[in-house]
């Protein structure tokens, strides 16, 4: 934030960290540009926190003639499974099919008009016939095996808890992200590391936009006549107001961009985002149903959903209803129930109750407005839309998706490069992404990076636990838990055995913590598989209170605040105890 207030001119600004934002931020900052971004709430808090934790070439888009976008999908889940393989790991996908000709003559008519129209189920011919298609974009550059069919007896050999009424079952390879906030993270700090020491790239989460034009009261950039867009920021945890100039603006707010450019007076109507919901189950019983595996399949009503182990939970969605962006986007009872439905059109015998359910999410992903068209036939792809402004250029993404974050943030970063009269110096296609450079390509390389990095106060455990969290940077938060200044040795936390003191003040430090759930939920995973409790709250919050200058009040406040969020918009109740 700092960098932020100290040079208030930027060649270019992004508002926005979602994965797609902070992606753009990155390749600029290795194309040299002077670029600052900017995020009202925490980074990859909105849709890219809420997404169903895959990396995949989007199959069900080539029934849309979504053919570009399939063949830049595919090409990007296999980079990605390259350049972050730390996060971004295989994930073997079973699709169970209850028919074998059916829907042969709807899917025209949906390949026409986008439509549901009168819903008949997709059979095997029609799943056979996609998946074969989508082997041949996956061929160049693969590392993922081709898609088998099974018949009902072998099927249900592999996987006895399924429907006894399937007659087929279809397995192919997508790939899987189980930590998208802090793969976000990782980007960002790839694009603030850019550069050494000479980096102009400063990047601050809890910075809001106000509006367009400045106040007068704080100056621009500090030099008087400063070219470019001026803007008003706001830092949401001050409250602070201050102008900002940049020469290219970016608008990388995701469902909320028509919202961003009213405040920036550049009218639009370009979104009509949909709403999506999760719920996390602890459900040991459907877990061991699928055996390691996602179960990708279409529902009664038409839509394509998913029940996927994650760890020892399950993740389960999800839905996609047109967003009333007045409302707080929280999965409801409504959904809930869909998605026991769900659970039960698949696996008819396995009992699954609200008391399972750990966490839920809900976010709104960033369509294009769609008018009559279907939700579920709204194009996951993505256009860049230029506004001309009096002081220079403003960009606006419209659309995107996670598995393209890397190949969107080229194209944009292109069209960012020729406004500034720039061009491209280095290409992040086989660029390792942060804690991903030098990531063992083996389990056996797994087990000796552990076994390397074990001391006599840090076991195999805690270790696999810092290699999970941070990649092969787990070497540099090792250092800084063994720097701990004489008689304060690092210790594990009373509450958790998965973060200690010394861990939490390296997040402090390095990793841009504002409040309190932004460990809970963003730098951990412990809000998503049930785990927070109350005494986990006043450790956490105890810890962080000294490097981040929080007095009572404000300790006070942070687990109210944390327990609110976690209610509000998880649906997770979290009693805490006397601070």
């Amino acid at each position: 934030m700092q960098k932020l207030r100290t040079r208030r001119h930027a060649q270019v600004l992004i508002i926005g960290g979602g994965i797609n934002g902070v992606g753009t931020f990155r390749d600029l900052a290795l194309q040299g540009v002077d670029v600052a971004l900017v995020e009202r709430g925490d980074y990859c808090q909105g849709a890219s926190g809420a997404s169903s934790h895959m990396i995949h070439g989007g199959i069900r888009y080539l029934e849309n003639g979504e053919f570009r976008l399939v063949q830049e999908s595919v090409t990007e889940r296999n980079r990605l499974l390259r350049i972050a393989p730390h996060y971004v790991k295989p994930l073997q996908t079973t699709i169970p099919i209850f028919s074998t000709f059916s829907g042969v003559l709807a899917a025209p008519m949906r390949f026409l008009t986008h439509k549901q129209g009168k819903h008949t189920e997709r059979g095997a011919f029609l799943i056979k016939l996609g998946l074969s298609m989508y082997d041949f974009f996956s061929r160049d550059g693969g590392t993922v095996p081709r898609h088998q069919f099974r018949g009902r007896k072998r099927a249900l050999a592999e996987l006895p808890r399924l429907h006894p009424g399937i007659k087929y079952a279809a397995t192919y390879f997508d790939a899987s992200v189980h930590n998208p906030e802090r793969l976000t993270l990782d980007v960002l700090q790839d694009g603030e590391k850019a550069g050494g020491a000479d980096s102009h790239a400063r990047a601050s989460n809890y910075v809001s936009l106000v509006s367009l034009g400045g106040s007068g009261t704080s100056g621009t950039s500090g030099t008087p006549g400063t070219p470019g867009t001026t803007v008003q920021l706001r830092d949401e945890l001050t409250g602070e107001v201050f102008d900002f100039t940049a020469d290219v603006v970016v608008n990388t707010t995701g469902a909320w961009v028509d919202l961003t450019n009213e405040a920036l007076g550049l009218a639009s109507s370009f979104m009509g985002g949909t709403k999506g919901s999760h719920i996390v189950l602890d459900h040991p019983e459907l877990l061991a149903a699928c055996n390691g595996r996602e179960i990708f399949f279409e529902h009664t009503d038409g839509r394509i959903v998913l029940i996927y182990p994650m760890g020892d939970r399950v993740l389960v969605g999800t839905t996609d209803v047109d967003a009333d962006m007045a409302q707080d986007a929280v999965c409801t009872e409504a959904e809930i129930d869909y998605f026991f439905d769900l659970i039960g059109h698949v696996f008819p015998d396995i009992p699954v109750g609200r008391d399972q359910i750990v966490y839920s999410f809900s976010g709104v992903r960033p369509l294009p407005k769609h008018d009559a068209t279907q939700p579920g036939f709204v194009s996951r792809d993505y256009r860049i839309e230029r506004r001309a402004e009096a002081g220079g250029a403003v960009l606006s993404l419209v659309g995107g998706k996670w598995t393209t974050f890397r190949a969107l943030a080229e194209h944009l970063s292109n069209d960012v490069l020729a406004e500034l009269g720039m061009e491209r110096k280095v290409s992040t296609a086989k660029l390792a992404i942060g804690g991903g450079a030098g990531f063992p390509d083996s389990e056996d390389g797994v087990q000796r990076w552990i076994k390397a990095h074990m001391s006599a106060g840090r076991d195999a455990a805690r270790i696999t636990g810092l290699l999970t969290r941070y990649g092969t940077r787990a070497e540099e938060v090792i250092r800084f838990l063994d720097g701990a200044a004489a008689g304060e040795p690092d210790r594990l936390l009373h509450s958790t055995r998965e973060l200690s003191t010394r861990e939490l003040e390296f997040m402090a430090a390095h990793e841009q913590i504002g409040h309190l759930v932004d460990v809970l939920i963003r730098r951990t995973s412990l809000a998503f598989r049930g785990l927070v409790t109350g005494e986990l709250l006043n450790e956490v919050a105890e810890i962080l209170s000294g490097p981040l200058g929080w007095d009572a009040a404000r300790r006070a406040s942070e687990i109210s605040q944390a327990q609110e969020v976690l209610q509000r918009f998880h649906g997770v109740r979290v009693h805490s105890l006397v601070a």
